[in-house]
């Protein structure tokens, strides 16, 4: 799945992303380190790793494998 980075903090690494359809959905520091970044910019496409029970697991660069 992809989406739009909305909001990101570096201090806590956690922040938002829209998908496509416009649904904002939040990731956590866990998400952002098992993505292997170290920042992201607002605006940047990223893809994302999903769980069953729509928890973000993981937070990449679009152009990145999921880990």
């Amino acid at each position: 799945m992809q989406a739009t980075v909305r909001t990101y903090d570096a201090a806590t690494r956690t922040g938002s992303v829209l998908l496509d359809d416009g649904t904002e959905l939040h990731f956590d520091a866990e998400a952002f380190d098992a993505g292997g970044l170290r920042l992201l910019r607002l605006g940047q496409r990223v893809r994302l790793g999903v769980e069953e029970d729509g928890r973000i697991s993981a937070v990449t660069l679009a152009t990145f494998p999921l880990p």
